[in-house]
């Protein structure tokens, strides 16, 4: 290898490609901050507000969180049009892909009524639809009616009450909350780097929002979530979690949810979403998986420690357990995660094309090398 060749990263790690100030990733420390404010700090703080400090940099005043919450509810609902769209799409696929698909086929506001300009106007009314399309993708592969949103109503109550065809209680709108509010944005994390990547070649907000929710969908970045609670489906019971991680280990399997890239410590938001998937796992069934759940990090962090080494599960590990307890099919969370990490893809999408570059790095060629074109013919 050349000497221009020598120095690369295969996936990036610690290479600094741009800045950000939408949050805040403190690996070493286990510290998360969106706009310079902790995130233990935003637990309870009304969703769509979170969502609007997230994509401006600013706390909404009184006539923005009127016409926000207005906004965000009329635009859930689904017309006919696109409501004849998904009928189209297949019942049984995986919701992931139905939403990467449905997002470019939407038909674009073109008035900016927000006054915050077309793009944040349109990467907000996606944020609105796809809260929309997963309740009806939902609905439809039940043979169930599709529902709309109610005026009024809170943005996750609006939402479980689409899902499920009946009204949440308090406990679970606000669990829902927060934990939607903990997986709303994470830097440069892949599914948003994708998203600048495909906003540097000047691609519209929805090109550039499908590419990011893509990205979400693979195993190692948002899908974690459904295979860490499905793994504890797999294991059944707290007692075999021991021989689980023990063999998984031995033959090197990756246990999801098990350690984050950034962490160094524990994952700020598992901390905070851990007791309240205890506190709202009351049920037989979540209470055993949580129960799982909880064994298989004890089990892993021995195992570690018996290595001199520390892990920690991270958020997608227990938020999986908080869905389930909602109701939400584990082939959904990943789903869930992108109805809420796409605030993040507008915030990251407006902020890029303040001062927008094309992405375009080198490669290292390790190939054959060039040869004259009639000797390689000879």
């Amino acid at each position: 290898m050349s000497d221009t060749q020598s120095v690369f990263s295969y996936d990036l790690a610690g290479v600094v490609v741009g800045e950000t100030a939408i949050s805040d990733v403190q690996g070493d420390s286990g510290l998360l901050s969106y706009r310079g404010i902790d995130i233990n700090d935003l637990i309870g703080v009304p969703f769509l507000h979170v969502a609007w400090l997230v994509v401006f940099g600013e706390w909404p005043d009184e006539q923005e969180k009127s016409r926000l919450k207005s906004f965000m509810c009329r635009h859930a609902r689904l017309t006919h049009s696109e409501q004849d769209l998904l009928g189209q799409v297949p019942r049984d696929l995986h919701p992931m892909l139905m939403l990467q698909g449905m997002i470019p086929l939407l038909q674009m506001p073109e008035e900016d009524t927000l006054g915050k300009g077309l793009d944040a106007e349109q990467g907000l009314f996606i944020a609105a639809k796809i809260s929309g399309l997963i309740a009806a993708h939902h609905r439809l592969g039940q043979n169930k009616v599709i529902l709309h949103p109610i005026a009024g109503k809170l943005r996750h109550e609006n939402f479980l009450t689409m899902f499920h065809g009946k009204a949440p209680s308090p406990d679970q709108v606000r669990m829902l909350d927060a934990a939607q509010i903990l997986q709303m944005e994470h830097s440069f994390n892949a599914g948003t780097f994708a998203g600048r990547v495909c906003a540097s070649t000047l691609a519209p907000i929805q090109s550039a929002i499908s590419a990011s929710i893509g990205t979400l969908f693979g195993r190692l970045h948002g899908g974690a979530d459904q295979a860490a609670l499905e793994m504890a489906m797999e294991i059944g019971s707290p007692d075999k979690a021991d021989a689980y991680v023990r063999e998984c280990l031995a033959n090197k399997v990756k246990i999801m949810g098990m350690g984050h890239r950034e962490y160094r410590t524990v994952d700020p938001r598992a901390k905070i979403l851990k007791p309240m998937a205890v506190e709202l796992c009351q049920d037989e069934d979540s209470r055993n998986l949580l129960a799982t759940l909880i064994a298989v990090e004890e089990a892993c962090q021995r195992e570690f420690g018996e290595r001199g080494k520390e892990i920690w599960a991270n958020v997608e590990f227990y938020k999986g357990a908080v869905f389930h307890s909602l109701g939400i099919p584990s082939h959904y969370f990943t789903a869930m995660f992108a109805m809420a990490r796409v605030y993040g893809y507008i915030a990251h999408f407006l902020e890029f094309r303040q001062e927008n570059r094309l992405i375009r790095p080198r490669a290292a060629y390790v190939g054959k090398p060039p040869v004259a074109a009639d000797q390689s013919a000879a």
